[in-house]
């Protein structure tokens, strides 16, 4: 068996009403373990990620990344003519997939009952900000406020100034992985059992902000038990020492996280520093922690004697846990993703004359020792509506033309 023929899910059909990245996300997730995903964009515009990140050409990179082994199809929900062919495709698919405002699709008439009225069996997994239930279901949000919500955001960034936002739409992609996941348990329930799953058991329900405080750890149990607020650290972690990141004579900074008991008095003996090691306070992360400033300017002293190359060949021979601040070139040209096939090169259009060469990420987890194949990027806008119509639906041309001849 070859890389190409390991697909999990490959027979699972997902009909896809997302937008964004979220639903997008957990869609992409399915399709990367072989699942057929047809998504649903809206006429002219299409999701709006399309247009998010473009430096030219017309679909952002962003877009090609989150949609990738997907097929478009353009349908106006809006319409009664689009809603019958979601209805109809409803019938053919395992999964619908959406992440619309809490009651947008039973205002269109596709609400649960609808969709398990046209398919019984059918999963439906629902992404939101808030969730389909509680005060706040009705409320508009993106992750950002996820995040604030979730209780992530109160703890990025340095303890003097306003809490920040990490780089990415982690709040999306957690809730899309959450969504990913719920879909697959429901779809195992289905397969193993033996009478038919009632519908609310069938409605995966994933709220943005839920996601979030699902990775939060500790916090909630800490105020709880000991009446305790996290607050922001800067490059720390709460109660963990030392780990942070430490600069280097070439004005780099390395990451190394020197935390466990074991590796803290080795680690300190590597940086002239001994008495640290044996100090009896510092041999468990509590005093660690306490005398946190104390360590860190221990190491930095240290760091700051040796270029970022040199410092982590010292730490990698002690055995140290750290390792460089990568940027995308240096994911690019590294020799680990390289050997687990996590950059994979596509020939996209990017608005110039002729298409360019184009890495993508792998598909995670490996299964087989490397990155499965991506079996194609992210598509062009309805690239997909003829062959699914057909395909799928059965549609003869003239049906397919009058199907499209109706959509703007």
């Amino acid at each position: 068996m070859t890389q190409d023929d390991i697909r999990p899910l490959a027979g699972v059909r997902v009909l896809e009403l997302g937008n964004y990245i979220a639903a997008p996300t957990a869609g992409r997730m399915l399709g990367d373990f072989g699942a057929e995903v047809i998504k649903v964009e809206r006429p002219q515009t299409g999701d709006e990620i399309r247009t998010w990140r473009l430096y030219s050409g017309d679909t952002s990179m962003l877009y090609r990344t989150i949609n990738r082994n997907k097929k478009s199809i353009v349908l106006d929900l809006k319409t009664d003519a689009g809603r019958e062919i979601v209805l109809e495709l409803v019938k053919q698919c395992d999964v619908l997939l959406e992440n619309f405002r809490p009651g947008t699709l039973e205002r269109w008439g596709l609400g649960p009952d609808v969709l398990d009225a046209a398919h019984p069996g059918l999963i439906i997994t629902r992404i939101s900000a808030f969730g389909q239930t509680g005060p706040m279901a009705q409320r508009p949000g993106f992750a950002a406020v996820a995040e604030a919500i979730g209780g992530l955001r109160e703890l990025v960034g340095d303890p003097d100034r306003p809490p920040v936002r990490v780089g990415v739409s982690i709040g999306d992609s957690i809730a899309g992985i959450h969504a990913a996941f719920g879909t697959v348990m429901a779809l195992f329930q289905r397969e193993r059992s033996e009478s038919a799953v009632p519908l609310p058991h069938r409605i995966i329900d994933v709220a943005l902000n839920e996601s979030i405080l699902s990775v939060m750890e500790s916090l909630v149990p800490d105020y709880l038990a000991y009446g305790i607020n996290r607050e922001r650290v800067g490059g720390r972690m709460e109660g963990i020492a030392p780990s942070n990141a430490y600069p280097c004579n070439d004005g780099a900074s390395i990451i190394i996280s020197g935390n466990g008991d074991a590796i803290f008095q080795r680690y300190m003996g590597i940086i002239g520093r001994p008495d640290l090691g044996a100090d009896p306070e510092l041999q468990t992360n509590a005093g660690r922690w306490r005398r946190r400033d104390e360590v860190d300017e221990a190491i930095s002293a240290w760091s700051r004697l040796h270029s970022s190359a040199d410092a982590l060949a010292i730490l990698d021979a002690a055995e140290v846990p750290c390792g460089p601040i990568y940027t995308a070139a240096d994911i690019c040209a590294d020799e680990q993703y390289a050997a687990r096939n996590m950059i994979q090169s596509f020939a996209v259009d990017t608005g110039e004359a002729e298409p360019k060469d184009v890495g993508f990420t792998g598909i995670v987890p490996v299964i087989g020792e490397r990155s499965l194949p991506i079996r194609n990027v992210g598509p062009d806008l309805g690239a997909d509506t003829r062959e699914v119509l057909a395909s799928v639906l059965g549609k003869s041309d003239a049906e397919i033309d009058a199907i499209t001849a109706t959509t703007p």
